[in-house]
């Protein structure tokens, strides 16, 4: 595993486990504050690599995304591509793309439960989807259009129930971090959708997505979008807990 790889395991590791650590997020809200007029101009380059490997990306997938709509279609019929309200940056809300992997019924409910493992609402088709994350891959057209980048922050629903949260409480903006991850683009993949377990509050989450803008860099990037391919390869992205297992073997 490389070595920046090794450093936000660990730092994922303490973030779960001990409660020092947890002032984390106030150091990484005023350090980001206090760049952001720094952190205004890497966008650009981020910007440019985005556009270059989405439009590779489609390109290359084309016979992917084929394939899927026929299995979408044969399993549960219409429709095979989805649109979700989701929050970007600066907290403005965008058409979000995917391959529908419920049921037709769940596109119906006024409020977004999180899913569960072995979710009843998952279609046969659509839990391989989800093991691998190609439900995300019409994704590649919101990467194109700007509203997102390869890596940021996951591109959260507004009113979505959490497994482990309040019931009540669907109120994201309300949950301390929420305004300072907003400040770049949300990802298609990031520190928290590889380390943070899945289940945990999203107040956790929002400090991987933190402790990504203090650390981030294009190196570091690559780095998660390549780990982020072998996870895909693994099918070991509904995992619960560790996604990197299959990495750590040579440990």
């Amino acid at each position: 595993m490389p070595t920046a790889i090794k450093d936000l395991d660990n730092a994922g590791a303490t973030i779960r486990t001990s409660t020092a650590y947890m002032s984390v997020l106030d150091n990484s809200e005023r350090t980001i504050r206090s760049r952001s007029n720094a952190r205004r101009t890497e966008p650009k380059l981020k910007r440019l690599f985005d556009i270059t490997l989405s439009v590779i990306g489609l390109i290359l997938a084309a016979w992917i995304w084929f394939i899927i709509w026929i299995m979408i279609i044969f399993d549960d019929g219409m429709p095979v591509i989805i649109r979700q309200r989701r929050i970007g940056k600066d907290g403005k809300e965008f058409d979000s793309f995917k391959f529908r992997s419920m049921v037709k019924a769940a596109l119906n409910d006024r409020i977004n439960n999180q899913a569960i493992e072995h979710d009843g609402r998952v279609t046969r088709v659509g839990r391989f989807l989800r093991r691998t994350a190609l439900d995300e891959l019409p994704q590649l057209l919101n990467i194109l259009k700007g509203d997102m980048s390869f890596v940021g922050p996951r591109p959260l629903l507004s009113n979505e129930v959490e497994v482990s949260g309040d019931p009540e409480d669907t109120d994201i903006k309300a949950i301390t971090g929420y305004a300072a991850r907003t400040a770049i683009r949300p990802g298609l993949t990031g520190v928290a959708q590889i380390f943070a377990p899945r289940d945990i509050p999203r107040k956790y989450k929002f400090k991987y997505d933190l402790l990504y803008m203090r650390k981030m860099s294009f190196l570091q990037d690559l780095a998660l979008i390549m780990i982020s391919f072998l996870i895909t390869l693994s099918c070991a992205w509904e995992k619960r807990t560790d996604k990197l297992s299959m990495l750590k073997r040579d440990r």
